[in-house]
């Protein structure tokens, strides 16, 4: 647990520094987005090749959609994926 400790100590620094807190927080949005399209589509029960026949896609472009570092969202895919998984989507500024 002491690595973990001085993890978050030194992440806690880090974001002290707004460049780095720009670019985390950035970051961090791809990241829950793609564990969200996974956890919804896994408690749907639904493989990713079923997604992806749903999308009139490749399941190699599901596997995209649920990958931590893909940052090529497009607002048209997410609509389109909320109506395959039975969800709204919903975008806003906070």
């Amino acid at each position: 647990m002491k690595g973990v400790r001085r993890f978050r100590d030194r992440l806690k620094k880090d974001l002290k520094d707004p460049e780095f807190r720009k670019s985390f927080d950035e970051e961090e949005v791809y990241a829950k987005l793609a564990i969200q399209i996974a956890k919804i589509r896994q408690k749907r029960k639904i493989t990713q090749l079923e997604l992806a026949r749903r999308l009139n896609t490749r399941q190699q472009t599901v596997s995209r959609l649920e990958d931590i570092h893909n940052k090529s969202y497009s607002l048209r895919t997410l609509i389109k994926l909320a109506g395959a998984l039975h969800k709204e989507l919903k975008v806003e500024f906070v």
